[in-house]
């Protein structure tokens, strides 16, 4: 690699720092370069999408679309895997990758849902943002289902703070071991129904907390927020077609033009990074190589540190792509460690249900989160037949109005029961652990190439018997406190969905201490290859519980200042 250092590197394509994806974490850490002087590359390999002016649905209404917002059959039917997600519609499938825009091989059914455009999927995310507690740090390690982690929860509080004061995370301080305060703005409120069903869970459940949600969405905007452009969140529930407001976090209202206005961030967007260059006379990382996503040209840049931040599949997909002489395994992988022990989040299981007391209240918007409890089981122990936990998410809303028609009774009548609403349903479901596994992992094919000359990522990942019995406690604690609150009419829900629809995909670079079981080191750099950072959800030990994402956003701000102190950064 000694000629491509000396042959291609010209001033106007070297950097202090290039950043290899622009979502969550790739936001931050260029946010955290740049506020420090750091000239930055964002390699983004898909189109320019620009805060308010790139979200063409944001402000249209629900008739002005041919079909309301629903997909067209045909639609469906070519994108199986696209139409699977929540989030996915009519109104929003500009933002999501089609399934025949960049293909992938499934060993197993594995449902991958990306986001492709400047911003990534911090555009189209839930926005659930919970810190990590330390029994998620330390449990893995103590009851065995992973490596221990390289870090702890205290190592990353003060950089919890630090994101949650500049995202806005709207919540209560509810005092719990399970689940740290946050820095909060002021909480959303619970209709009447989670209200009183709370009450009784909390009531009767002496190791279950229901509380509200915490979201990053701001209900009352700070300085920080008005700074960057951001208003108050208008309780829409279109968030996932771009806030016009700012209301929510995401990369593009927030980060990136922060990073802008210092001077010091430059973005290139359809640029598919084809690997990580690395030089065997020097033994570091120089530089990527690029392929243009529309013409197909190749094109190199350079920089004295690369944070790696493409997304959990992508990341993985990339460095095992980044062979050399010395790594002909892909990048750092010394110990074929890399690609496995990829673990996700299980959301198979929900419950649905009535509640009939409080049929004369009523709500006003659309709350942007739910109630939540976190987790409760093998928190101080390891006490039962599975390993891990799991939180619950539940909510409460009335019931569609009555359409039915009697006869033919149409006229006054027919309106007043259309008027009237019909009783409170409940919804409950879950966010389950999932054990990282070494046969859970991903290869790159040998004879299959997408149109950038990139092979497919071959997926060869599924649930255990682990995930089910987790299932099976989630369905029948649930069942208990939706009974004990008062609720009727509760039927359980299995949708035997494939891994990957959850989107909380993590590992396969994972962190550890231990070389030869891990990739990245405490300060989340490759072990082997340490001016490459990965600060995504491919370097996580192991899934925890709470939310991933203001993890990453922690972990991204802390690596990206420990760079700019440690990595002698110069133009």
């Amino acid at each position: 690699m000694g000629d491509m250092n000396e042959s291609y590197r010209t001033s106007e394509n070297t950097y202090q720092a290039i950043v290899i994806g622009s979502g969550i974490s790739g936001g931050w850490v260029a946010k955290e370069l740049c506020d420090q002087g750091v000239k930055t590359l964002i390699l983004e390999r898909g189109g320019d999408v620009r805060h308010i002016k790139d979200y063409p649905t944001a402000a249209i209404d629900p008739w002005e679309f041919d079909n309301r917002g629903h997909l067209p059959y045909e639609f469906e039917k070519q994108n199986p895997i696209a139409s699977r997600c929540y989030a996915f519609d009519d109104t929003t499938e500009h933002f999501f990758v089609k399934d025949d825009e960049h293909p992938y091989i499934q060993k197993k059914p594995f449902d991958w849902i990306r986001g492709y455009q400047l911003g990534g999927r911090s555009l189209i995310w839930a926005r659930q943002t919970q810190r990590w507690s330390p029994f998620e740090f330390q449990n893995p390690a103590r009851d065995g289902y992973s490596i221990p982690w390289p870090i702890s929860y205290e190592d990353l509080a003060p950089w919890y703070s630090h994101v949650e004061q500049f995202v806005g995370i709207s919540g209560e301080q509810n005092g719990l071991d399970v689940l740290p305060d946050s820095e909060v703005l002021p909480a959303w409120e619970m209709n009447k129904a989670e209200k009183e069903i709370t009450k009784h869970i909390n009531e009767k459940f002496t190791d279950r907390h229901a509380i509200i949600g915490r979201c990053a969405h701001l209900t009352e905007p700070r300085e920080i927020h008005l700074k960057q452009g951001r208003g108050k969140c208008q309780a829409r529930d279109l968030c996932y077609r771009g806030c016009p407001y700012g209301g929510y976090f995401s990369s593009n209202s927030s980060t990136i033009p922060w990073a802008e206005k210092t001077g010091f961030l430059e973005i290139k967007t359809d640029s598919v990074v084809h690997s990580i260059l690395y030089d065997d006379d020097l033994k570091k990382a120089i530089g990527v190589k690029v392929i243009d996503r529309i013409n197909k040209t190749e094109k190199y840049y350079f920089a004295d540190v690369i944070f790696l931040n493409a997304g959990s599949l992508n990341s993985n997909l990339l460095l095992l792509n980044s062979t050399s002489k010395r790594f002909p395994n892909g990048l750092s992988n010394d110990d074929d460690v890399l690609g496995r022990y990829l673990a996700f989040h299980n959301y198979r299981g929900s419950l649905t249900a009535e509640f009939p007391e409080h049929l004369d209240s009523y709500y006003f918007g659309r709350r942007p989160t739910s109630v939540m409890i976190p987790n409760f089981s093998n928190v101080h122990r390891n006490e039962g037949e599975f390993k891990g936990g799991y939180m619950t998410f539940f909510s409460a809303s009335r019931k569609s109005w009555d359409r039915q028609v009697d006869g033919d009774q149409f006229g006054k009548a027919y309106k007043h029961k259309l008027s009237r609403p019909g009783p409170w349903s409940v919804y409950m479901m879950m966010q389950g652990e999932t054990i990282p596994k070494e046969t859970n992992r991903v290869t790159v094919s040998q004879s299959k190439f997408d149109e950038w000359g990139i092979p497919l990522l071959e997926v060869d990942i599924d649930y255990d018997e682990n995930d089910l019995l987790l299932l099976e406690d989630f369905l029948k604690e649930g069942t208990k406190m939706l009974e004990s609150s008062g609720c009727i009419n509760i039927q359980s829900h299995d949708s035997k969905q494939a891994p990957g629809l959850d989107i909380h995909t993590m590992g396969g670079i994972r962190s550890g201490l231990d070389q030869k079981k891990s990739m990245v080191d405490e300060q989340f750099r490759l072990h082997h290859c340490k001016n490459v950072f990965v600060t995504d959800g491919s370097s996580m030990s192991s899934t925890g519980v709470q939310n991933p994402s203001l993890t990453y956003m922690a972990l991204s701000a802390r690596a990206a200042n420990f760079a700019v102190k440690n990595m002698n950064l110069s133009n």
